[in-house]
């Protein structure tokens, strides 16, 4: 990271712009630092939820995340040669302080915590994610604390449940009220309940569903791998369901441009209207608001949303020069059943649905 980091600040000010180093944080309070300090854009130096032999960019242009028409218009651009050149400046700011009071003013602390196991598997939110827990008055246990950026102790992805069963027996162990598993650059959040089950990111959407359009329909977004049980919920609540193709930016582009109540994925990214992105651990601080202010447990919470049955990602390597060709292939086998070409191919069969899409990530 420290030195894709260098070159990309250097390759910056030399086009011109004004950079301001942030340093290290979660990708969360890198979002909360663009807004605050009205930057035009940002970049984070981050595999996201990847193992540590990877890394990349996340970029955004003011609020929303660099799409498909903007890399082709980029790439316009340097085909043509037409960048700017410059001596751009250089500072330094440490937004930390002012992304712990926002969370602080949203959740102020409180007598009646709750007793959470917290598994920021060594990643960027495994410091600030305890402290802010504890700091809204819950008792907190801390797996995996420190920063590793190796990951040591597990896979960084926390949408694969086989990377959660230390998580799941800390939570039986310590009699815990819920496990909260960050991912590695701690934008994603998945949640084990008081039984020590993994909940599926859908059915965490449901009950922050059921929570925000309370009396106050919205729109709600959710990605096309979602089951039934997301839309009937948005429905059932008198909202505007909006499916979407997977992937973060499109559901962050769908979900600003609605103005939505509320976005979220499969692989564990929430997005609330009052931040304007994603933040894990905003969502797990309002996930254990929610169990505080109900007073039940997060297991009775999970077993009163309809149990659908849903496979894991299957994922096969496929060559790039045949992945179009597959898809063909299949949207002929379909017939005359209904489809979707939003994202891939679904598939609408008489008692389910099948999805086949090209990986956004991998």
């Amino acid at each position: 990271t420290p030195l894709l980091k260098e070159h990309l600040i250097e390759g910056l000010r030399v086009a011109g712009a004004d950079v301001t180093d942030l340093g290290m944080l979660p990708t969360p309070a890198f979002y909360y630092a663009v807004t605050q300090l009205q930057c035009g854009g940002g970049v984070t130096v981050t595999a996201s939820h990847n193992p540590y032999q990877y890394n990349g960019f996340k970029l955004i242009f003011g609020k929303h995340p660099v799409g498909a028409e903007d890399i082709q218009q980029i790439r316009g651009m340097v085909e043509k040669g037409i960048f700017s050149t410059g001596k751009g400046t250089l500072s330094n700011y440490d937004i930390l302080p002012s992304y712990r009071q926002s969370m602080r003013k949203f959740f102020p602390k409180s007598s009646q915590g709750l007793s959470l196991v917290v598994d920021g598997c060594n990643g960027a939110m495994s410091e600030l994610g305890p402290e802010l827990l504890a700091a809204a008055g819950h008792r907190v246990y801390d797996l995996f604390p420190g920063f590793d950026g190796t990951f040591p102790n597990r896979d960084p992805n926390p949408a694969v449940s086989s990377n959660l069963k230390a998580l799941q027996q800390a939570v039986l162990v310590k009699k815990a009220d819920m496990g909260i598993a960050f991912d590695g650059d701690g934008d994603r959040v998945v949640f084990v309940d008081n039984l020590g089950r993994v909940l599926s990111s859908e059915r965490s959407l449901v009950i922050f569903i059921r929570e925000y359009l309370m009396g106050k329909p919205a729109p709600v977004v959710y990605d096309i791998k979602s089951s039934s049980v997301v839309k009937d919920a948005v429905l059932a609540s008198g909202g505007e369901s909006l499916q979407e193709r997977s992937g973060h930016a499109f559901i962050k582009r769908r979900f600003l441009d609605h103005k939505a109540a509320l976005a979220g994925e499969i692989s564990g990214h929430f997005f609330f209207a009052e931040l304007g992105y994603d933040d894990g651990l905003y969502a797990a601080l309002r996930m254990a608001e929610i169990l505080r202010n109900v007073q039940t447990s997060l297991s009775d919470l999970a077993d009163g949303i309809p149990q659908t049955l849903i496979t894991p990602d299957l994922r096969f390597f496929c060559p790039y020069s045949e992945r179009d060709t597959l898809l063909k292939d299949l949207e002929t086998k379909a017939g005359a059943f209904p489809l979707s070409k939003m994202d891939g191919l679904r598939i609408e069969l008489a008692g389910g649905w099948l999805l086949v899409r090209k990986s956004v990530t991998e």
